[in-house]
């Protein structure tokens, strides 16, 4: 597994996460109250020896920078790295990644070491366990010059994806980039043991053969996407295989996907569990103390480090992030809060209060439903931010709405009274 060095695409604005990109990038977005979503890739590649990590980086890469570097402390007695590589000028390129092809092709020279002969090629904004090893046995033993990974889905979630089809052999022969409705029907495999389920989406996780990808990139400098481009070209030449996934994956490229997907985290049995013993998702280490509930009603939620819930709250299917503050008689409902970069003093804490801007934290009295807040949220007393009207897609003066889920952009402040 040595022989293997490993891309993580760290993706381009980020639009459809927005707010929740509006001061980081795609990868340093908050994941299930205390990770970030680059914590999930580059887990996975710890966890199958993989320690040659390079993360591709090109928009806001301050707190990603800042995350990897507290993080991923390697051992200098066993080797290994994750680091992150930002768009830079160079002889060779001046402009920003043109497309995901375009970002290997001017960061492959950092692979250019003894010994490699395979390039695994990652997303960041997606929740998994996955061991690679499994991906590079199958793909060496096949003698494919890519490899891709695949899982079985659903009508509605291929339409947004990307469609594979595939002989007995797992060699891919049929790609089809966001299918289309009258497209579907050509698409269900034969042998769909899961009709709710009859569909390959391509996962995003991409082996190739080192050299033939340096190759390609080279000769083709007008090629910059992988999906559109390289993909089709080696399908056509028959030396495109599948790697089937099996377990649980998801994709939180969008408001939708991500609020859905942390919801289903607090339920008895979700379907991805951090708490589970095997595939170990690893974050940075804080020196946080447990969190402090006081005579409050907690159902269905997931609790991170650090928090303080004051008496009489009612908390249901919530994510609550480290050291948020709840005050009293707080109700939250269906709740993703990222919590807080730093505690306040008491007596800070007390000049705030009933201030244009409130204390870190929520204020007495508040319900708060269907929200996403972001780091260092300031809400009053007695607000009510719910949404009532059932908006889809609306922008106010400090929050924004996306599929009907109420966001608070970091720093946000809130006064106290405020009817959402």
């Amino acid at each position: 597994m040595d022989r293997v060095v490993c891309f993580i695409l760290g993706g381009g604005h980020g639009s459809s996460l927005f707010p929740l990109t509006q001061t980081r990038s795609v990868p340093a977005v908050p994941l299930a109250g205390k990770y970030r979503l680059i914590d999930v890739p580059v887990s996975n590649c710890l966890n199958s020896r993989l320690g040659n990590i390079f993360i591709l980086a090109q928009y806001q890469s301050v707190s990603l920078h800042r995350h990897i570097s507290n993080t991923y402390k390697m051992d200098p007695f066993h080797g290994g790295f994750v680091e992150v590589l930002s768009a830079q000028q160079t002889n060779e390129a001046s402009d920003w990644y043109r497309g995901t092809a375009d970002a290997l092709r001017q960061n492959l020279r950092y692979a250019e070491r003894e010994g490699v002969s395979e390039v695994l090629v990652l997303s960041s904004d997606q929740l998994f366990r996955m061991d690679f090893e499994s991906l590079v046995q199958g793909h060496r033993a096949s003698k494919a010059a890519c490899t891709i990974g695949v899982t079985a889905v659903g009508p509605n979630r291929v339409r947004r994806m990307g469609a594979v089809t595939v002989d007995g052999g797992h060699w891919v022969r049929g790609f089809v980039e966001k299918p289309g409705r009258d497209q579907l029907q050509a698409l269900v495999r034969p042998d769909a043991e899961d009709q709710v389920r009859p569909f390959l989406a391509n996962m995003g996780i991409y082996l190739f053969q080192h050299k033939l990808l340096v190759d390609m990139l080279a000769e083709a400098p007008q090629m910059d996407d992988l999906v559109t481009q390289i993909l089709p070209r080696l399908m056509g030449q028959g030396r495109l295989r599948a790697h089937r996934h099996y377990g649980y994956w998801e994709d939180l490229g969008t408001i939708q996907s991500y609020h859905s997907t942390h919801m289903a985290l607090t339920t008895d049995h979700p379907p991805f569990d951090f708490h589970a013993p095997e595939g170990t998702i690893y974050t940075r280490m804080r020196n946080l103390p447990g969190s402090r509930i006081n005579s409050s009603s907690i159902s269905d939620t997931l609790i991170s480090d650090g928090c303080e819930i004051s008496p009489g709250c009612v908390v249901d299917r919530c994510v609550i992030g480290v050291r948020s503050i709840l005050g009293e008689k707080v109700l939250l409902r269906d709740c993703i809060l990222q919590g807080a970069n730093e505690y306040e003093s008491p007596d800070e804490r007390l000049v705030r209060t009933g201030s244009p801007e409130p204390p870190l934290g929520i204020g007495e009295n508040t319900v708060v439903e269907s929200a996403i807040l972001d780091k260092n949220f300031r809400i009053g007393r007695n607000c009510q931010l719910v949404n009532r009207l059932g908006v889809n897609f609306a922008d106010g003066p400090f929050y924004s709405i996306r599929d009907g889920i109420l966001l608070l952009p970091t720093n946000s402040v809130v006064p106290d009274n405020t009817v959402i």
